[in-house]
């Protein structure tokens, strides 16, 4: 089974836990799309549901699917929001942004009662890092925001090389929001809820890429089968 299917495989798992009327978060990235193709086939055999997006991306593609579109404007809270994770830990904290839409993935998870995490195993790490931490910032006055961020990251025992985002013609990578991302090699992040507090907290980070709390539960993909992990704890706030 390639890892496509395997991706499948947990988009199908998690879409059991959709019921009439509902109102859910759409994720985005590679995962989250093969949940809204199914989503799409649930709507046209009738299941009633509305979904607010977490990308441009996402909205063209539900948009495609069929799936009617809300946005947190209209609604005041979400059921369940399904989306991917780059990685994701025994804690079920996890580092997103990999596609480049974490502010609204984030906005659009911590509205919503339950968040379910889908992906193949090879997400599942026993420490973060290993994938670049992506941190969105504005462009104005970057040079102050890096050293910023430099900082925290020693005050958090960790270091490594940062670069700014370029798209696949090597122009920056802008987001939905107009913002720029920063990627940082950390390697491993010995403290993740710590260093999601300390980045929060710098002028000219909008967001950053540690969902730390949020995740309820992770629906992994993989050679075995499909496995799904409960969070211990329940849904906390998010720094």
């Amino acid at each position: 089974m390639n890892m496509d299917q395997l991706k499948r495989q947990a988009a199908a798992r998690a879409l059991e836990e959709v019921r009439d009327g509902m109102q859910l978060g759409l994720g985005t990235g590679s995962t989250a799309k093969h949940f809204v193709e199914l989503l799409g086939e649930r709507v046209a055999a009738g299941l009633k549901v509305v979904g607010v997006p977490t990308s441009e991306a996402t909205r063209a593609d539900a948009e495609r699917c069929g799936v009617p579109l809300t946005t947190l404007d209209e609604i005041d809270h979400l059921d369940i929001t399904v989306d991917g994770a780059d990685e994701i830990d025994p804690e079920l904290n996890l580092i997103k942004g990999g596609g480049g839409a974490l502010l609204r993935e984030k906005i659009v998870a911590a509205a919503s009662d339950r968040m379910i995490v889908i992906a193949d195993d090879t997400k599942w790490v026993p420490t973060l890092g290993k994938f670049p931490l992506p941190v969105e910032v504005i462009p104005f006055g970057l040079g102050a925001t890096r050293r910023a961020i430099e900082k925290a990251f020693a005050e958090c025992g960790v270091s490594g090389q940062m670069a700014v985002r370029k798209d696949k013609g090597g122009h920056v990578f802008v987001t939905d929001g107009g913002h720029w991302i920063v990627d940082a090699q950390l390697g491993r992040i010995v403290d993740p809820p710590g260093l999601a507090k300390a980045l929060s907290a710098i002028p000219g980070v909008v967001e950053h890429g540690l969902f730390i709390g949020l995740a309820s539960s992770a629906v992994l993909a993989g050679g075995e089968g499909i496995r799904v992990i409960e969070r211990r704890k329940p849904k906390g706030d998010q720094e």
